[in-house]
């Protein structure tokens, strides 16, 4: 993210970089071949036969046919091309670290669900880094330099270490984001930086999302506010770059453009404060008795329920064009469908800021009350039809970069002097243009090879590393996996799951000689296992010192897999009837983890650990804290926050040491009680892995959700020692990091999770370079007409979920509560002052933001009524989610089943949500709930038996078995229904295990929990909680 500065004189001492040798560009690979990665996750049903799986992605671009101007099929930064440039365009090729081909088969005895997507950001742990970088902008420096020129500064980000300095870094992937808050000082909000985020989805966007009303006199309108009008978008029948146009897209035909928005008012006047509210506003009433302070809340309220704002329905794919006519378009929401044509900045699917403009000054910043951060997720997935990131090699010279702050070469970089010297966008120097890289200038004063070159003209880019940027060889790919064999894992079944899925995920590594494989298991000892070819068959080593751990000879355990696959899948089968007769209860998780990476230490890698019971002997053993809680109530409820904190730092002390060989490590918890998880859940978050959670772990149905999280984990795009720094023009630098990586520099994150600088797992350096540039403003109103409410409140999220462990709930609930009053209060005061008192003004903008606020006190974090080890997961799960994911998880999509015949829904599986809330539900009907994560089934007492029937087989609710397995029968409905658990999967890219909840039982109570827009033990109902926040805001205007 760049703010604009002056373009810099030469400056003394202006040092001549040598020039790199000629340009060498890579072969022209398949364009497609990201997309493809994505057709092939299975995501499979549990038992047979379901019909078909979804037709996966076609392979072709949406058809843009924008007018071609020059060489360059797209619009491209900067002032029109004057003239066509010399020589074609530098061919490049599609980044190789990511596997081009998904595997299709699911477990054996399953048949695929469906194929998996494409996401921006679902969570995913990675073998490669798991998280992105979340930088948090601090206090500029004085005052940002206000009027951006064309072509404002970006962001990039990317340095390697210095040649020796043996900085590690781990694995990455396209898994969770980081986010950093912004650290301008502000009113009451969380201190700390918003943490990561997982991966990007494809959800529906709501109708019109990019639509901007019409011209209107100032002055704001109350709700419900109609949807601005506009015109029907074009259609745009040529293909660029001579390919085909898009048919059948599962994501509806992506035949029509939205056309771009008009850029944010660059005017620099002062804040006008007492303006007219924007035009674009959206007001809810409140009637004068319930809108003064003191005033008690009447029994029957006021407001009309359908009138108050809720997220609006799906609509078709739109195309974003990223800039346009040199000015920055705001992006789409995170949650919409879209697809991304990088026409200077980069996709907001690998960089999203929390407000598209960038305020000028400290003081207005604070004045907004609203957070200013940028979501980070280099390895985020794309959408199919979008065009691959584009390689370029520069050769043994590297990429051209600014001498002083190490800038990458980008897009928003000026040349001058005719081409022989460029000022840096970032610090404002002067260097000499590489004399291989020279170029002279057009009359528009760009190079003209401009759009030739994708560093030049593209937002994101990756370049070929060079050896400066490696301090030692790229590591192989490395995968090992420790299996839980102790009699409870045994008894319950999660020993066999873990084995049938690792067995079916083998023909979905890596082949070639770089691939090694490693298997160990563990109870109150540790056995590895020596794979070697020239044995007969797998020969156990014990270890049975858990205090003092070694391992055998690396070599033997640590194996080629093409040498030894013969011999695991020997093992693999054998694993649960060796270990049936086990009558040991203990585990020494810890010990069996510390020796896995003592294997593993020379080359680093992925650890994958499928852990069923509480850690009880050997290092880092842990005790049932859980149960210590419970029994002294009295004393824990003020400290109850400690239980979700690490028992001691050792396996924090462990996870650092990971780190810096690049270990990163996943755990799959499959248990049946507690296992304290904010112990054990360190060690991922350190390395830039993830926790799975399968509670309570049930033979039946969560095996196939178990192979399909570690499939996904193994296939996504993903490298390994990674390595991210993120830069920022002058004015602006970054405050805090957050996510899960381990940062021991201050200006670069050592990620087994997600960075610039990493290896594929081909064994390519790589360096991903992506770049935004944001007009600045000195407008509090531009900066509400900017916010994306998206990221704002995965920040608010984030933050909370970092407070939870050291904070009392009523205190995190209260800071939330804050945040949106503080940015709606700023908002009411500066920007709608023409209004009756009585109302309450909610910028559009942020009109959600009340709504995602209260779905957030009531969420599982901040309960106090659920189990510690689920309220752990849940914080972890929050630090590595990704910005798309962030509104579902508290706010979880509701859809009524029994009626899907009689929907007419046209170019969506997906019918309409219902807002969450018990009067929308009926005795007669059954519903479907999902936040991401999990599905919960509701159905009613009353419900018709023919429709259960179709949809379960059986006459009665009663007769449903409680361990559900969904099933297609030869129906409809069933079909329909099957039909959008399918689609919601693709969408969420995660399997999405399906739990039945009943009426009258404690799982229908379970589902009534996620209804928060009642009023509840934890919380006012939204209309409450409208009338709450709205006394807020008076008691600050008064």
């Amino acid at each position: 993210m760049v703010a604009p500065v002056p373009p810099g004189a030469p400056r003394p001492n202006n040092q001549h970089n040598p020039g790199p040798p000629s340009f060498f560009p890579g072969s022209q690979g398949n364009s497609n071949a990201l997309a493809d990665n994505m057709q092939n996750l299975s995501m499979n049903r549990p038992p047979p036969p379901f019909g078909q799986s979804p037709q996966p992605f076609p392979q072709q671009s949406p058809s843009y046919g924008a007018p071609q101007r020059g060489p360059s099929p797209v619009s491209r930064p900067g002032p029109p091309a004057g003239m066509g440039r010399p020589g074609g365009p530098p061919p490049v090729s599609q980044p190789a670290g990511f596997p081009l081909n998904r595997p299709t088969g699911p477990p054996s005895s399953q048949p695929p669900f469906g194929s998996r997507p494409s996401m921006p950001g679902g969570p995913v742990p990675q073998p490669a880094a798991s998280s992105s970088g979340f930088p948090a902008f601090g206090p500029p420096s004085g005052s940002v330099p206000a009027g951006p020129p064309p072509g404002a500064r970006p962001m990039g980000y990317g340095s390697p270490p210095p040649p020796g300095s043996g900085m590690p870094g781990g694995p990455v992937s396209n898994g969770h984001q980081m986010v950093g808050s912004g650290g301008f000082p502000r009113g009451s909000q969380f201190p700390g930086a918003a943490v990561s985020a997982q991966q990007a989805l494809y959800a529906q966007p709501p109708a019109a999302p990019f639509a901007r009303a019409p011209p209107q006199p100032l002055g704001a309108h109350s709700l419900p506010s109609t949807p601005p009008l506009m015109s029907p978008p074009a259609t745009f029948p040529g293909a660029p770059h001579g390919r085909p146009a898009v048919s059948g897209l599962p994501y509806g035909p992506p035949s029509a453009q939205v056309p771009p928005p008009l850029g944010f008012p660059g005017s620099m006047q002062p804040p006008r404060y007492g303006m007219r509210p924007l035009p674009n506003q959206s007001m809810t009433t409140i009637p004068s008795a319930m809108g003064q302070p003191g005033a008690s809340v009447p029994g029957p309220s006021r407001i009309d329920p359908n009138q108050i704002p809720r997220p609006g329905s799906s609509s078709s794919p739109i195309v974003f064009e990223t800039r346009h006519s040199n000015q920055a378009n705001p992006p789409p929401p995170a949650t919409s469908d879209y697809i991304v044509r990088d026409t200077g900045n980069c996709s907001p699917r690998y960089m999203r800021c929390t407000i598209n403009q960038i305020p000028c000054t400290v003081d207005l910043l604070s004045t907004s009350g609203m957070q200013l951060a940028l979501m980070v997720q280099p390895l985020a997935l794309s959408h199919p039809s979008e065009e691959p990131i584009q390689v370029v090699d520069f050769g043994e010279g590297g990429p051209v970069r600014c001498s002083r702050c190490k800038g990458y070469i980008n897009p928003f970089m000026k040349f001058i002097d005719q081409g022989r010297k460029f000022v840096c966008n970032f610090c404002g120097y002067t260097d000499e243009t590489p004399r291989d890289y020279h170029c002279n200038l057009g009359p528009d004063g760009r190079r003209r090879d401009a759009d030739e070159r994708p560093e030049l003209c593209r937002g994101t880019v990756e370049f070929v590393a060079t050896k400066e940027y490696m301090v030692r060889d790229p590591m192989p790919a490395v995968y090992f996996f420790l299996i839980d064999v102790s009699m409870n894992a045994i008894q319950t079944g999660a020993t066999a799951a873990a084995c049938n899925a690792i067995q079916q995920v083998l023909s979905d590594l890596p082949e070639g000689p770089r691939t090694f494989v490693g298997i160990a298991t563990f109870d109150s000892t540790i056995h590895f296992y020596n794979l070697k070819r020239a044995l007969q068959q797998p020969l156990m080593l014990i270890v049975p010192d858990v205090q003092d751990v070694y391992t055998p000879l690396e070599t033997d355990v640590v194996v080629q897999l093409s040498e030894c696959r013969q011999h695991l899948e020997l093992l693999l089968d054998s694993i649960p009837t060796m270990f049936q007769e086990s009558k040991t209860p203990e585990s020494a998780f810890g010990a069996a983890v510390q020796a896995a990476f003592l294997a593993m230490k020379s080359k680093g890698g992925k650890l994958m650990v499928f852990q069923s019971v509480l850690c009880s002997v050997g290092i880092g053993a842990l005790s049932s804290r859980e149960a210590e809680g419970r029994a002294n109530t009295s004393a824990g409820e003020k400290e109850a926050h400690k239980l979700l904190q690490p028992a001691d730092k050792t396996l924090r002390t462990m996870a650092i040491e990971f780190a810096e060989y690049q270990v990163c490590v996943d755990i799959f918890i499959t248990s049946q009680a507690y296992v304290d998880m904010a112990s054990i859940s360190v060690i991922p978050r350190t390395t830039g892995g993830q926790v799975y959670c399968y509670y309570p772990f049930s033979a039946l149905s969560d095996p196939p959700k178990l192979y399909n999280d570690l499939k996904w984990n193994i296939t996504r795009p993903q490298g390994f020692e990674a390595v991210m720094r993120v830069r920022c023009s002058q004015g602006i630098q970054v405050q805090e990091y957050s996510g899960n990586f381990c940062k021991r520099i201050p200006t670069d994150i050592d990620l087994p999770a997600c960075a610039l600088l990493y290896t594929t797992i081909y064994g390519e350096r790589r360096i991903r370079v992506t770049t935004l540039s944001l007009p600045c403003t000195n407008m509090l109103s531009n900066l509400f007409r900017a916010a994306d409410l998206d990221s704002q409140f995965a920040c608010m999220l984030k933050q909370a979920a970092n407070e939870i462990p050291s904070k009392a709930i009523p205190l995190v609930k209260e800071q939330a509560t804050n945040g949106c009053t503080n940015a709606l209060y700023a908002y009411r005061k500066f920007c709608a002052t023409v209004t009756s008192s009585g109302q309450l003004i909610l910028p559009e903008a942020l009109k959600l933001l009340p709504l995602y606020t209260l779905a957030l006190t009531k969420s599982v974090g901040l309960r106090t009524d659920g189990r510690i080890d689920g309220r752990s997961f849940w914080i972890n799960y929050v630090s590595s989610l990704s910005t798309p994911l962030a509104v579902p998880l508290v706010y979880p999509r509701m859809i009524s089943i029994h009626d899907l015949e009689e929907k007419d829904i046209e170019g969506s599986v997906l019918p309409p949500p219902i807002p969450l809330s018990s009067e929308h539900i009926s005795n007669e009907g059954v519903y479907f709930l999902e936040n991401g994560e999990d599905g919960l089934l509701y159905v009613g007492e009353s419900v018709d038996s023919d429709i259960l029937q179709k949809l379960f087989a059986v006459p009665s609710a009663a007769e449903i078995p409680n361990q559900y397995v969904l099933q297609q029968y030869d129906n409809q409905l069933s079909k329909k229904f099957n039909d959008v658990v399918n689609e919601i999967r693709r969408q969420r890219c995660s399997y999405l295990s399906i739990k039945l909840c009943k009426k009258g039982d404690q799982s229908g109570m379970l589902f009534l929990s996620y209804m928060v827009e009642d009023r509840t033990a934890s919380g006012p109902s939204y209309v409450e909680f409208l009338v709450q926040v709205h006394r807020q805001i008076q008691l600050k205007m008064n």
